[in-house]
């Protein structure tokens, strides 16, 4: 008997637990969409980059990258602002999945941004995630990049629902939301003045349960932070904090352990992790469909300072 493949598996567990199936036919379509976007980068820009995190997003993208040029032959670089809080197990998986590819791989650090003085932390424990952009518009200064190709996502979050596919940014890199270019019938404006530049988000239309999906059909490799493990965590503010040397207990809190998996993986001091069980990405398929909270809802403790949080970093530069 031959082995069934992920998205028979994934239609198997469906058919027993929900009585129904569930269709990734439309992944042809998205696969299709993302890979004429990182065409129309290469053909439309001088100096893009890939912003490269080694998350799911940036993972599913570097994977449509590999088909539509071939491994060893992406043509522009990948590009890692790094907090120096970022988990290990994604850092190290990010730099191993860039060699296997034959990619060049940048890495610009928001501690050098601290002791060049562009970066101030108001207290030693502050999360560093916001100052990321301070880091990013340096790098695109250092190297004079006219694009960047981001993994951002439109059911994420708010601010990134407002946001073109290619998001216009000025000589100062901010974001203007009522100054956005129309994209009708995929026709890219991509018009720069010196100084100005592109973030591009070939993955907008995509979903979570989609980027899930596609995991599983193209079998694509993740950090296994992403998968169901035991964590010692806090429970704090309705999230469950890990416990690490960055974000210990406070006084009157109970650590406890619990079995987890991360939804999306960033900054240790504001990246939370979900009760979860899932094991495989056919697990995870089944576990989304019965979300009811976005991933950064969810997960990210510096996007519950406000209703407008992230709208507000994007204008200064967030990606």
């Amino acid at each position: 008997m031959n082995a069934r493949t992920e998205p028979e598996v994934i239609q198997s567990a469906l058919v027993q637990a929900h009585g129904h199936t569930l269709s990734n036919s439309h992944l042809d379509a998205l696969e299709e969409e993302t890979i004429f976007i990182l065409r129309e980068v290469a053909a439309a820009f001088e100096r893009p980059t890939l912003l490269f995190s080694g998350g799911k997003d940036s993972l599913v993208m570097l994977k449509c990258a590999e088909k539509a040029f071939g491994a060893g032959r992406i043509p522009y670089p990948l590009l890692m602002i790094d907090t120096g809080h970022n988990f290990p197990e994604v850092t190290n998986f990010r730099d191993k999945r860039a060699k296997e590819l034959g990619a060049e791989l940048i890495v610009r650090s928001v501690e050098d941004s601290m002791k060049r003085g562009t970066v101030r932390l108001s207290h030693p424990g502050e999360s560093r995630n916001a100052h990321q952009s301070v880091t990013l518009l340096e790098a695109i200064e250092e190297f004079r990049f006219d694009a960047l190709i981001g993994g951002a996502r439109r059911d994420e979050e708010k601010a990134r629902a407002k946001e073109r596919i290619f998001s216009h940014r000025d000589s100062f890199g901010q974001w203007q939301p009522k100054a956005q270019r129309p994209e009708l019938w995929t026709l890219f404006n991509t018009r720069l003045q010196p100084g100005e530049h592109f973030r591009v988000f070939p993955i907008s239309n995509w979903t979570e349960l989609d980027v899930w999906q596609y995991i599983a059909r193209e079998n694509i490799e993740l950090p296994e932070l992403y998968y169901a493990h035991q964590r010692k965590v806090i429970e704090r503010k309705g999230l469950l904090v890990p416990v690490t040397e960055l974000t210990p207990p406070k006084d009157g809190e109970t650590v406890v352990e619990r079995e987890v998996r991360f939804r999306t993986v960033g900054d240790i001091t504001c990246t939370c992790p979900v009760a979860s069980s899932a094991a495989t990405p056919q697990d995870i398929v089944i576990e989304t469909l019965a979300v009811e909270v976005s991933e950064r809802g969810a997960t990210r403790m510096d996007d519950k300072t406000s209703e407008a949080s992230m709208e507000k970093r994007k204008k200064d530069g967030y990606f």
